[in-house]
């Protein structure tokens, strides 16, 4: 969805207004697109389970990329149906907003209908390619107050109480979520997950068992390798996520592999770092509220992002960005850092997002393009991100009020992106801007960090280079600056221009000189092909900072090997697809399987 000005009309559509056959006609067949949408998004989601249970991960990944293009595809497809079913001017915006008011009375009494009103927005979108974004003409707002859907409406999830012990009930739970593949060992994970519990959440238990209650989704999670079963020990106003993340082992066994009790790892399984899971959520509201309240810091955008609504997470993103900028009356401002040659980077120092905008001209070495580019991030959108990458929303046309930006900024992109703006006496139009959540750059980081985090975040920046390559992603600049630290001391890459699949690329030793004039050239005396990387040369990454490159040569040395880099790529094309866990190894049952 595109952005307009914060002082959009209400909600409400216009009293009176005349419903003509032809925008029923539209609001109709809208409708039935986004129900034909729905149907096929949950007909890939089911083939989760099966994926899972027969290890077909190839699958797997198929599944989540056709996913993700199916919206277009619908969208595409519903507006072709709409200048079909009207002979009038389908560009004639009297007829949207009657449309508007007829699609809200359709869906009114729709179980879905905040989702089913961003697919109406995203065919007048594709329409009116993002231009006359207004709440008369499309849903900038929603059409009624979701707190409607009152928690006594819940029927997606199952409840135990822990009166009879923690075995008996992790018992019952396993016996009521069963795969259709055998457990590996049954009593050894019940036993394993009973352990955990009373080492880790009974302490935090002062009052009887049997007025303890824990609940769980009726549906399972799927994502990459793993399922994971999502609940929550509940007792009064304490809440505390439990998740069973499950593994298969290939041979004929599902097993569970740890427990997950707190707010923070629940909050790095639903990353927006991770890919979107595949869940089984006919109401998907009210799986987002069940979230919410097991992970009350996390918006709820990001959580219809996570599983898998992100056309509409982008639509709560943008509500959130408008009630913020209403409610804070700081200045947007050029972000922290060292500039980027192909982006610009803003962001609002009370709001934890920044905006990124692509450069009209790049600085040299660069030689990409815009579209290029473009198809960086819609790659990224697409990959396993394996928690590495920061998921990105695509806008255009968003609007600010201009007296919002700071002087410098105003200036700063007025020289490097003036294609990209249109500047009003009170607005600034941005006709492309990606948001994405802000973290600290790596190199600012690593300024004023003790030793001991040095070598923390260098062991991280590593196994973030290092977990990339294994979900076939080579991140092309390595610079420090071009990774960012999260609030959980992550890191995450997030500069994307020049990343490619490892796949693509032909991974080199550096020859030997044979002479002396060779040994002394300033500038290779080698061939050196479009795809050739040289591992050897990451060394140059760390000029500076003498520091960080000991602590990650003393885990990762390995990567400035091009042998490292051909065996991934030889796994890769042999069809392996390798583990990646949202939690720490050591937290696993058995860390070493």
């Amino acid at each position: 969805m595109s952005n307009q000005s914060s002082d959009a009309t209400p909600a409400t559509p216009t009293a009176g207004l005349h419903l003509t056959p032809s925008a029923k006609r539209i609001a109709k067949t809208v409708l039935n697109g986004f129900d034909a949408y729905f149907a096929d998004f949950q007909n890939m989601t089911l083939g989760a389970k099966a994926r899972f249970e027969t290890h077909n991960w190839l699958g797997v990944q198929e599944a989540h990329r056709e996913r993700i293009e199916l919206y277009k595809h619908k969208v595409d497809q519903v507006c072709k149906l709409v200048r079909g079913v009207t002979s009038k001017n389908v560009l004639d915006l009297n007829i949207w907003q009657q449309a508007r008011q007829a699609y809200a009375l359709l869906v009114s009494n729709h179980s879905n209908y905040e989702i089913a009103e961003t697919f109406f927005n995203s065919i007048f979108c594709s329409l009116f390619e993002h231009q006359q974004i207004h709440d008369r003409n499309l849903f900038v707002k929603p059409s009624k107050d979701q707190s409607y859907k009152q928690l006594s409406d819940y029927t997606i999830y199952f409840s135990y109480s822990a009166e009879f012990g923690f075995e008996n009930l992790i018992h019952r739970v396993f016996d009521d979520y069963e795969f259709s593949v055998p457990w590996e060992n049954k009593k050894r994970d019940i036993d394993f997950i009973v352990a955990s519990i009373n080492t880790h959440l009974m302490p935090l238990i002062d009052y009887p068992l049997s007025e303890l209650r824990v609940d769980f989704l009726e549906s399972i999670f799927y994502r990459n390798k793993g399922a994971y079963l999502v609940g929550r020990a509940v007792h009064g106003d304490f809440i505390t996520p439990i998740l069973i993340p499950f593994h298969n082992n290939e041979q004929g066994g599902i097993y569970a592999d740890t427990l997950l009790f707190d707010r923070d790892s629940a909050s790095r399984v639903f990353s927006f770092t991770r890919s979107y899971f595949m869940v089984d959520a006919p109401i998907p509201s009210r799986f987002v509220k069940f979230l919410s309240s097991i992970m009350p810091r996390k918006d709820i955008s990001e959580i219809y992002n996570a599983i898998g609504f992100n056309k509409h997470g982008k639509t709560e993103f943008y509500r959130h960005v408008i009630s913020h900028m209403k409610n804070s009356s700081d200045k947007f401002v050029i972000a922290p850092g060292i500039k980027g040659m192909v982006m610009s980077v803003f962001t609002l120092p009370s709001y934890d997002i920044v905006f990124k905008i692509i450069k009209d001209r790049f600085d040299p070495p660069k030689k990409v393009t815009e579209a290029i580019v473009k198809e960086k991030y819609k790659l990224v959108s697409r990959a396993d991100r394996a928690g590495r990458m920061a998921d990105t929303q695509e806008y255009s046309n968003f609007i600010f009020y201009r007296n919002r930006f700071s002087d410098e900024l105003l200036d700063e992109l007025q020289n490097v992106a003036p294609s990209k703006l249109i500047i009003t006496d009170k607005l600034v139009i941005i006709k492309h801007v990606y948001t994405e959540r802000r973290m600290t750059p790596l190199n600012m980081y690593l300024d004023h960090a003790s030793q001991q985090q040095v070598e923390e975040v260098m062991d991280e920046y590593g196994n973030a280079i290092k977990q990339l390559a294994a979900a076939n992603i080579f991140t092309g600049d390595m610079l420090l600056k071009n990774f960012g630290v999260t609030r959980h001391g992550r890191v995450v890459f997030y500069d994307y221009d020049e990343i490619c699949l490892i796949t693509e690329c032909v991974f080199r030793k550096i020859p030997e000189p044979r002479n002396e004039i060779e040994e002394m050239a300033s500038t290779p005396w080698y061939t050196v092909g479009e795809f050739d990387i040289f591992p050897e040369e990451f060394r140059l990454f760390f000029s500076g900072n003498p520091a960080a490159r000991v602590a990650f040569e003393e885990k990762h040395k390995d990567l400035y090997e091009a042998s490292y880099w051909q065996s991934i790529q030889t796994e890769l094309l042999a069809g392996q697809i390798n583990d990646t866990f949202p939690y720490r190894r050591h937290l696993r049952f058995s860390p070493n399987r």
